[in-house]
């Protein structure tokens, strides 16, 4: 079995170390890939940090992996050594129940139901772990291919926060004719920008402030508009068919129901720490729709990159060593980075 470089956090307070973790060598239908990348996500935080509910710990991070095959089992058809490869936020379901069957294995309904990347129990009784780490082991059917067009470090953001955007958007029609609006312009947003673009939707960048604009227009948005514009809110009221909020807390759903038509739809991808309310009043009055979104099955993600191959869509993205993961999730946090940090895994084991 072998040992790999990791870097692992061993408390909600405490700070990533360098270390060592054991991946399985691989089954008949396993691949082993060596790491070259990982993204940071949102969602590795505030699992690392406890804010989600229990972590058994050590914890290692990381469920936005791009690598390269070096063993393959001896059942393995869908991979040979040398295939550029991702992982995204599952690494296992059943395969059997009705979503499995749906190609929805993100909504597995049997127990233990979907196996995440990390913080789960894999099928050995281990416990998963993420990408901040040299090497990891994986089922072939919860691999991803990554086209030829797309490097290695743009591909990792794209097995969340490209499928995060990318299914959503597709789910519920964004295309010519649509109106969307992307609400939060950070490291799902900017993906959202420029996927709802390439589909054809007219996009507006619902935001804070202004500070991003350049870059949302840049990135294929039609307009740039800061919710604390009070005139320019009341002017986009009843204007959109969709929205795709990308922010995890604060957000006003009563007041972005209102910029949508009559039976227009809003998305939460955010999964807030704290309790949301709502009017009903506010879906009744135009028979609107609010929903959620949770990534998207190994299929879908596959379709997705092959588009963002397609489009040239890629993450904006800032490469770090790892020793540079404490000082990150701060600046993810503090909304600092424009747009994902994603981890150079050479320097895991440096």
């Amino acid at each position: 079995m072998p040992d790999v470089a990791a870097y692992a956090i061993d408390s909600p307070t405490g700070r990533y170390e360098r270390t060592t973790i054991t991946r399985r060598e691989p089954g008949p239908t396993e691949v082993y890939l060596d790491i070259a990348y990982a993204g940071i996500c949102h969602s590795d935080i505030h699992t690392a940090r406890g804010e989600w509910g229990k972590v058994n710990y050590p914890f290692v991070g990381g469920h936005e992996i791009a690598g390269v095959v070096s063993k393959v089992g001896s059942d393995v058809t869908k991979f040979k050594v040398g295939d550029r490869v991702g992982v995204g936020c599952f690494v296992d379901s059943c395969g059997e129940c009705e979503m499995c069957l749906a190609d929805e294995e993100q909504f597995c309904t049997s127990r233990p139901g979907t196996i995440a990347t990390y913080a789960s129990i894999g099928r050995d009784g281990e416990p998963t772990h993420g990408g901040y780490s040299q090497g990891i082991t994986v089922e072939e059917d919860y691999l991803m291919r990554v086209p030829d067009e797309t490097s290695l470090e743009h591909a990792a953001p794209l097995m969340c926060a490209g499928i995060t955007l990318y299914s959503p958007l597709k789910r519920f029609g964004a295309g010519p004719g649509k109106r969307v609006g992307i609400l939060g312009m950070g490291g799902l947003g900017h993906m959202g920008v420029q996927i709802s673009a390439a589909l054809g939707a007219e996009t507006i960048v619902l935001s804070r402030t202004l500070a991003k604009r350049d870059d949302g227009l840049k990135l294929g948005a039609d307009d740039y508009v800061s919710t604390e514009d009070r005139d320019a809110m009341k002017k986009l009221r009843g204007t959109f068919d969709l929205i795709i909020s990308t922010i995890s807390d604060g957000v006003d759903l009563d007041a972005t129901l209102r910029l949508i038509k009559p039976h227009g739809t809003l998305v939460n991808l955010g999964l807030p720490e704290h309790p949301s309310t709502i009017n009903l009043g506010s879906l009744i009055g135009g028979g609107k729709v609010l929903a959620g979104s949770q990534i998207g099955g190994i299929k879908e993600t596959q379709e997705m990159l092959e588009f963002c191959a397609e489009h040239g869509i890629n993450p904006v993205i800032e490469i770090i060593d790892a020793d540079e993961i404490n000082e990150a999730y701060d600046n993810v946090v503090a909304s600092k980075v424009r747009y994902r940090y994603v981890i150079d895994a050479a320097t895991i084991g440096d």
